[in-house]
C-alpha cells in the first residue's frame, strides 16, 4: 500500500489510520523506517507519537540512540512507544547495548526503528516495513509492506 502526503494534517490522518491497523502479537511490534536523510522518517514517528497521546516532545534519537515514551492513550494496547535511530550503528550487535532483545520480548511495545539497513544482520523480522521517498514536488510517499 502507498499513500503520498502533501501536508502535516495529512500525515497526522495517516499516523492515526495506520496505527489502527496495528494488533499486538507475542512479542514487541516492530516497525521499520527506511528512507533518506530528511525524508520525513522522525516526522513519521512525531505523528504516531501525538496520535498515541504522547505529551513528551518527540526528537530525533541520533546521538542517544533510543528514547522511550509512556503512551498515555489508555484505549491503545501498547504502553510504550520505542523509538531507535540505528544511523550511527555500525552493526546489529550494538542494539544490545540499548536491551533491544528485552524491548522485543514485551508485547506492549510499539518499536520503531529509523535505518534498519544498518542492523539488518541482526533484525527479526519486522511487522511492518515502511518506506519514506520524497517526490519532485516535495509531498511524501509512504510505501508500506508487511
Amino acid at each position: 500500500m502507498e499513500q503520498t502526503i502533501r501536508t502535516l494534517a495529512e500525515l497526522e490522518t495517516e499516523a492515526t489510520r495506520f496505527l489502527n491497523t496495528l494488533v499486538p502479537g507475542e512479542r514487541a511490534t516492530l516497525v521499520t523506517l527506511s528512507g533518506d536523510l530528511g525524508a520525513g522518517k522522525t516526522a513519521f514517528t512525531k505523528t504516531v507519537a501525538w496520535a498515541l497521546g504522547v505529551e513528551e516532545s518527540v526528537t530525533s534519537p541520533t546521538f542517544v540512540l533510543e528514547k522511550i515514551y509512556k503512551i498515555e492513550k489508555p484505549d491503545f494496547p501498547f504502553k510504550h512507544l520505542v523509538h531507535i535511530d540505528a544511523y550511527r550503528l555500525e552493526e546489529g550487535a550494538e542494539l544490545a547495548a540499548l536491551g533491544f532483545d528485552e524491548l522485543m520480548k514485551d508485547s506492549s511495545n510499539l518499536i520503531l526503528l529509523e535505518w534498519p539497513e544498518k542492523v539488518a544482520d541482526i533484525l527479526p523480522v519486522p511487522t511492518v516495513k515502511i518506506s519514506i521517498t520524497v517526490n519532485i514536488d516535495d509531498s511524501r510517499t509512504i510505501s508500506y509492506a508487511r
